[in-house]
């Protein structure tokens, strides 16, 4: 059974979004997602299980708690800030993005913006709702699951764009690039527990545990502790990400980034967090087939490795996903596939792991504040360090959740 939101978190929560900020803000966003699930009893990693969704028998919980704080500051800057609630997980309430926005206004064919803060990259084309949520299924895709668990920017960044209607163009186009620090622990989650699918944001300040494989615990061995805190800072050096994004009209849509967090492999902390050096490509793809069904797809692949090749991984992970809208319905189906390969100088360590992964996600908007929805979720997925814990290398999940949503503007 999933543990619960301490009381005094959730006061503090609600204490925010009915006395506080109606103060101090002009525009105020948010969502609360309350689910019954039906799934496998499999303990996942978030309770130092081997298991790569997030819930195990059936139960009902708090899926998601979305509050989002935009302002303008002048005609140039704006500031947006969003806080997560969870019942999973170490932390319970905390930021997920902070950032300070820069636009200013200009007639050029070519205009600059930037940002600065705590922030997502615009990797993603299926994380595009409120809280960098999806609207498409309430489990999402490995790739993007990934990104909210382990990845965050800490920095700056500036854009170039040209929008297509100032040159009498169909085609729309941006190119970014970003500096960053705090960074440097990406990888140790897809090294040891392998890709999971999910929902869950890491929170600021965040702890995510996964269970005690003895090969990563051995004080003999790599001595690592069976858990990440993901966004700290251990080497002083800063990573840096490019991108650039394409549009033609708002049919079709390609963004490729190339990340590298810059850290160096070496270098440990107290706590025997490890710096890893992680690099990877994405390309995500967006085409309206007919104005009410889009094709979404998404591609990452990279490295990561610490120590002196005491850990060395190659990954990669894929999907595709369709979605139909039908006046208030839409149905979306995605279909994905992952792996992690390791080649290091401990092979007591399998680092090794796999799988494919089924989502069926039906949501119905009841008006502008309610929403219902069903989806079906499996998957067949290995990891040969669960050998390490007397398991199965090999294991076969399913998750059934029925999610009653509550937004508001």
């Amino acid at each position: 059974m999933a543990r619960l939101i301490s009381y005094n978190g959730l006061i503090a929560f609600l204490f925010l979004i009915v006395v506080v900020l109606p103060s101090t803000a002009q525009q105020i966003s948010g969502l609360v997602q309350v689910n019954m699930v039906r799934a496998d009893d499999h303990t996942p990693w978030l309770d130092k299980g081997t298991g790569i969704v997030a819930y195990q028998d059936d139960s009902v919980n708090l899926q998601q708690g979305v509050l989002r704080i935009t302002d303008k500051l002048s005609s140039a800057f704006s500031y947006d800030v969003t806080a997560n609630i969870y019942q999973l997980g170490e932390q319970h309430i905390g930021i997920t993005q902070a950032a300070i926005q820069y636009k200013p206004l200009s007639n050029s064919q070519v205009r600059f913006k930037g940002r600065a803060g705590f922030f997502y990259p615009r990797l993603s084309l299926e994380n595009v709702d409120l809280g960098w949520l999806s609207p498409y299924t309430y489990t999402q895709s490995a790739v993007n699951s990934w990104f909210g668990e382990e990845l965050r920017i800490a920095g700056l960044e500036g854009t170039l764009f040209s929008a297509g209607r100032n040159r009498r163009s169909p085609f729309s186009w941006e190119i970014t690039a970003g500096a960053f620090k705090g960074n440097d622990t990406l990888g140790t989650l897809l090294s040891w527990r392998g890709f999971a699918m999910h929902d869950r944001q890491s929170l600021h300040n965040d702890k995510i545990v996964f269970a005690d494989y003895p090969t990563v615990n051995d004080p003999n061995g790599i001595f690592h502790p069976s858990y990440v805190e993901p966004f700290h800072e251990l080497d002083s050096r800063v990573g840096f990400y490019l991108g650039a994004h394409l549009s033609y009209y708002k049919r079709t849509q390609l963004r490729y980034y190339f990340y590298d967090n810059q850290a160096k492999p070496t270098v440990v902390n107290h706590q025997r967090l490890y710096a890893w050096r992680t690099k990877f490509h994405s390309v995500a793809f967006s085409h309206d087939v007919t104005p009410t069904t889009r094709f979404i797809s998404q591609w990452l692949s990279g490295s990561s490795h610490m120590g002196q090749r005491f850990v060395y991984i190659d990954f990669d992970a894929w999907y595709m996903m369709v979605s139909h809208k039908r006046g208030a319905h839409r149905l979306s189906v995605r279909y994905d596939d992952f792996k992690v390969k390791e080649d290091d100088i401990i092979p007591e360590d399998m680092n090794n792991s796999s799988g494919q992964g089924l989502t069926i996600a039906w949501r119905y908007k009841l008006n502008a504040n309610w929403q219902v929805g069903l989806e079906q979720h499996i998957n067949r997925n290995q990891a040969d360090i669960r050998t390490t814990l007397d398991e199965a290398a090999k294991q076969n999940q399913q998750q059934t959740l029925a999610v009653v949503q509550f937004r508001w503007r």
